[in-house]
This record gives C-alpha cells, structure tokens and sequence, in this order.
C-alpha cells in the first residue's frame, strides 16, 4: 500500500504560479512511478504528468508542456508539481498518484485525497 498526501493548493491570478507537493509512505513506493491528475466538475480526471522511479524520464499532457514541471526527492519522499504562467482553464482538483508505469495513465492505482487549485481571470 502507498499513502499520498497533498499540499500548496490555492487561489492565483491567471499567469502566475504554485507549487504543489505529495508527500508519499508505505512499502511499495521504493518501485513506484508518481504522477499528478486533475478533475474539474463535468470533466473526466485528467493526466497531468508523471515521472519514474529515478526521474529520468517525464510525461506531461499537451495542455501543460512547457508550463508546469514534475520533479521528485526520493529522500524525503516528495514528488512536485510546478506549475507557472497558470490559466483558469488549469482550476480544479490536483491529485497525486503511484503507480507502476509514469506514462500509462490507466495503471495508476494509490491515489491521494486532492488539494483545489483555482485560478482567476
């Protein structure tokens, strides 16, 4: 089992940033790829990004290249998610996710609670 909670959601003005932070326990992350999702009302959850075991490797979605940036400390357990030059089309629920492969959305498995992040015009 893997237990994620996630942190540093709030209000931001169109164009600016935040950044938000999953901090991860249990015996399996050790092998465990980390990824963040989001839903808004009305929508399918959405991939945001993911990342490997080592980082070596990252997967963003179209909208978000260029923009947000997924990185993790594998020392404190903690993946990150950056996120700049924010849209109100980025507003919704940001949830953290482990799985075992960073770019196959669909095998994700361990998610968090979510942490709201909405963006104003």
């Amino acid at each position: 089992q893997v237990q994620l909670v996630e942190s540093g959601g709030g209000l931001v003005q169109a164009g600016g940033s935040l950044r938000l932070s999953c901090a991860a326990s249990g015996r399996t992350l050790s092998t465990s790829a980390m990824g963040w999702f989001r839903q808004t009302p009305g929508k399918e959850r959405e991939f945001v990004a993911g990342i490997t075991w080592i980082g070596a490797s990252t997967y963003y979605a179209d909208s978000v290249k260029g923009r947000f940036t997924i990185s993790r400390d594998n020392a404190k357990n903690t993946v990150y998610l950056q996120m700049n030059s924010l849209k109100p089309e980025d507003t919704g629920v940001y949830n953290c996710a482990a799985g075992p492969r960073a770019g196959v959305p669909s095998e994700y498995r361990y998610w968090g609670q979510g942490t709201q992040v909405s963006v104003s015009s």
